[in-house]
């Protein structure tokens, strides 16, 4: 068996999560003509639960093709994908400043779900786990939305908040997994690895 996993993310969290739990690991991203993006599309009336769950497994199917490509070391690889929903609405990353002081005065005041998925494969064999988390936010003005979209923090990611930066002084509540609405579960993430082998 293998004593690292590749991990198919360029997100900083999913790096220092996997540290957390004591897993060697190698990353394996996207060359630069690969349109990583692509996979995050969101398909017609598509939900929440099966959008974040199929990216996922796309995901993992293109980390799988790199790796191969790449004629790289055999070992597992691990892929994650994080999304915001209100109701059956998609939260993604944001396409500017003004997109992300819309998502977050959509989110202002009210409760809304965190779906992360995690997935681990190899070229036989694959499992998936899901994590879902919901979040309430304290009702937020237009200035204390534009000041913290003028911190940059909300670029990137999914909903246009970070859970583990500023936008927790707007969090009255949350329930389920933190390191999950972070970005990688840590539970799931765990039992997902020890079917592999790895001890955590």
């Amino acid at each position: 068996m293998s004593h690292f996993v590749y991990l198919a993310s360029q997100s900083p969290r999913r790096r220092q999560l996997l540290e957390q739990l004591g897993v060697a690991y190698e990353l394996l991203l996207p060359a630069d003509d690969e349109d990583a993006e692509a996979l995050e599309a969101v398909l017609p009336n598509e939900a929440p639960l099966r959008y974040v769950q199929r990216v996922t497994q796309l995901k993992l199917d293109a980390a799988l093709q790199r790796l191969q490509d790449r004629n790289l070391p055999p070992a597992p690889v691990l892929c994650s994908d994080t999304t915001v929903a209100l109701g059956r609405t998609i939260l993604g990353k944001p396409a500017d400043a003004a997109d992300a002081e819309r998502m977050l005065a959509t989110l202002s005041g009210k409760t809304h779900r965190v779906l992360t998925a995690v997935a681990i494969g190899t070229l036989q064999a694959r499992q998936q786990a899901v994590s879902i988390s919901r979040v309430s936010f304290a009702p937020m003005t237009p200035k204390q939305i534009r000041a913290y979209v003028a911190t940059g923090e909300p670029m990137g990611k999914a909903g246009a908040y970070a859970v583990q930066g500023r936008a927790a002084a707007h969090i009255s509540h949350l329930s389920g997994s933190y390191s999950g609405i972070m970005g990688l579960p840590m539970y799931e993430t765990a039992q997902l690895l020890r079917a592999f082998d790895f001890q955590t």
